[in-house]
């Protein structure tokens, strides 16, 4: 059970009540340094039974507001910063009222329709001299340290030359025909690019310290009528020749494996998104062997697992909870850190490239 601080914490409002929400609400609370003050909706009844069902699971101590209307919650006094987990197609009115508002925006992925919208929603923040930071919880957990660790030694993987990822889960025929609202083009044009690749993409981009790729390539295999990707595969090319490939889809069974192979091994993850349930994440190092040994041909396995004590599902040290305490410190310390708003904008311009591919029938485009 969590008890009452006295400590200050990050006051925060939520602008919608989406599914994605309640699991941040649970983020929020086991932050330790932030708590929900009001979550609101198109009318305070919606938000009010949406608030109900949260606290009934995990109540915080004080019950938060239900508010009726996104621009009276922003009005709020009692509120540092707005978690926004509204569709694409509504981020960049909101992030540009809440900046304006002086509220710190943690904003849901994709950011917004396209890398120019990002930039002027961006530029308000700074501006307003408020935080920025997209929600891809996976960058603040235990495991990506030590994957950086071992890329850089040079020796366990040796020099990077491919990164190959699969982010994806089967959607029923409802949510494919507009029944949600990550198919319909009016709400979430990049579909599954926007949903699920904007975690693929990051990870690339993350293993090359963030250099800016030379070209992409894209190809929505399967898309709604309104041209919503349904599935989608990407091909990213670094300075130096290394290839990050990736698929991601509504329509395939639920994966979420990376894996990075240099010149000497390669490193794997089976749950680079989401980490899986259990009180541990893991990554795992392979240094296959292969040997020649007359008539004998020899592929031996050889692989090291590295565990870190972080639990996949509720728990403080989750990835989720960490996203939120990271950036209640920020907030409750005064101070802002420009990478986040930097690599959300690098993110969505490969997006950007990767669907004008697409949309030029897989032709080549710089980033």
């Amino acid at each position: 059970m969590i008890h009452p601080s006295t400590e200050r914490k990050c006051r925060w409002g939520i602008l919608g009540a989406a599914n994605i929400a309640r699991r941040n609400w649970l983020s929020i609370l086991l932050s330790g340094n932030g708590e929900v003050v009001a979550v609101a909706s198109r009318n305070a009844e919606r938000a009010a039974v949406w608030i109900e069902k949260c606290q009934a699971q995990h109540p915080f101590p004080v019950r938060p507001d239900a508010v009726g209307g996104y621009q009276q919650l922003l009005d709020r006094s009692d509120i540092d910063a707005v978690y926004i987990p509204l569709p694409t197609g509504l981020r960049k009115e909101w992030v540009l009222k809440a900046a304006q508002a002086g509220k710190h925006v943690l904003c849901e992925k994709p950011c917004a329709n396209s890398a120019s919208d990002l930039a002027e929603m961006i530029q308000a923040c700074d501006k307003a001299a408020v935080q920025f930071m997209d929600g891809v919880m996976f960058m603040h957990g235990e495991r990506l340290p030590a994957m950086r660790a071992l890329l850089d030694d040079r020796k366990t993987i040796g020099e990077l030359r491919s990164i190959s990822s699969q982010f994806s889960f089967c959607a029923d025929d409802h949510f494919i025909n507009g029944g949600d609202i990550r198919s319909q083009a009016a709400l979430e044009p990049l579909g599954c690019l926007g949903d699920l690749g904007w975690y693929n993409v990051r990870l690339s981009l993350w293993a090359m310290n963030w250099a800016k790729p030379l070209h992409v390539s894209g190809l929505a295999v399967r898309q709604t009528n309104e041209g919503v990707p349904l599935d989608f595969s990407g091909r990213i090319i670094f300075e130096g020749g290394c290839v990050a490939s990736f698929y991601c889809s509504f329509v395939a069974h639920n994966q979420q494996w990376a894996v990075l192979s240099g010149s000497t091994g390669a490193l794997r993850l089976d749950d680079f998104a989401l980490s899986f349930d259990g009180p541990e994440s893991r990554l795992t190092v392979s240094n296959t062997n292969f040997s020649i040994q007359g008539c004998e041909f020899r592929m031996q396995s050889n692989d090291t697992v590295h565990s870190f004590p972080e639990h996949g599902g509720a728990h403080a040290s989750a990835p989720d909870a960490k996203l939120f305490r990271r950036f209640a410190a920020l907030v409750l310390s005064g101070t802002r850190d420009s990478q986040w708003p930097d690599i959300a904008l690098l993110t969505q311009r490969v997006l950007d490239a990767l669907l004008k591919s697409a949309r030029h029938g897989g032709a080549t485009e710089p980033v």
